[in-house]
């Protein structure tokens, strides 16, 4: 399954929405997610699953890539 994961880039500070980005990362679990970005030390504010129709949607995006970790 792919996760869509909303994230901030620095931990130390408080997040701001303006500051949160996003990737997509493929796993069977969100606690693989969060397992699997542990060492990258992001601020993890949400993650969610993403449907099919999103995950179309997304995928029309030039930007879209699932990230390999």
């Amino acid at each position: 399954m792919i996760y869509k994961v909303f994230y901030q880039e620095n931990f130390s500070e408080v997040p701001v929405r303006e500051n949160t980005r996003s990737l997509f990362v493929e796993a069977e679990s969100e606690r693989e997610v969060r397992q699997k970005l542990a060492d990258k030390k992001y601020n993890i504010e949400y993650i969610q699953p993403v449907s099919e129709d999103l995950l179309k949607f997304e995928q029309s995006k030039e930007d879209f890539k699932v990230e390999n970790v």
